[in-house]
């Protein structure tokens, strides 16, 4: 059995397998700037890995930030894919339009939407989307959860963000509101028979779940 400093280097090794580029470094440090919590590199390595399967032409992503997730998921999605991202903050997204030119990536390819997402989703296509990406409010993510299943298509995927939550979610005694929250999600999905999911330790934990034909 490995002692917790080879569990420690084991995690840093699998975090640092796909280096991030210049745009992702910059969108990076813009969102300490901001301070805003992007997704870890292992993370966002699955959301591109997903994006590639997928072959997807268009997502939703709920949480801009600064643009590190977004980058990610277009890397993986198709050269004519559309990225749909919402966010409350409008000087976050105005960063990761930033971070988009910065990438090469031609202004077509990107939605941002301004506004909080349980009134900016309502207003998106029924099975428009291969993809849904939620990284926002965690007291919300059960209602991202009824959105995004009414927004897939058949064999899309759903895929959340933190739902290791720093450790809380495995500790019983951990009971704040965003820890149970995210726990609840985690069952929800679990005993859902529409959905086939899987629990990724990558990051602070991508729960992603195909949405069954």
């Amino acid at each position: 059995m490995a002692d917790s400093t080879g569990v420690t280097a084991s995690r840093d090794y699998a975090e640092s397998y796909l280096a991030e580029d210049a745009p992702l470094r910059a969108a990076r440090a813009r969102a300490a700037e901001f301070g805003c919590v992007p997704i870890m590199p292992g993370a966002g390595a699955a959301l591109r890995f997903l994006a590639a399967v997928l072959a997807a032409r268009a997502v939703v992503e709920i949480g801009t930030g600064t643009g590190v997730s977004g980058l990610w998921l277009l890397s993986g999605m198709r050269p004519d894919g559309v990225l749909t991202s919402v966010d409350i903050e409008s000087e976050h997204q105005r960063a990761a339009r930033v971070a988009f030119t910065e990438a090469g990536l031609p202004a077509s390819r990107t939605r941002l939407i301004n506004g909080p997402a349980l009134d900016v989703l309502p207003r998106l296509s029924d099975g428009g989307y291969d993809l849904v990406f939620c990284d926002a409010a965690k007291a919300e993510y059960a209602d991202y959860l009824v959105e995004a299943l009414r927004l897939l298509r058949p064999g899309g995927v759903v895929a959340f963000d933190n739902m290791l939550w720093h450790d809380r979610v495995a500790d019983p005694s951990a009971r704040d509101p965003d820890t149970v929250a995210i726990r609840e999600l985690g069952r929800s999905i679990r005993d859902d028979d529409r959905l086939v999911p899987v629990l990724l330790h990558a990051g602070d934990g991508v729960l992603a779940a195909v949405r069954r034909a």
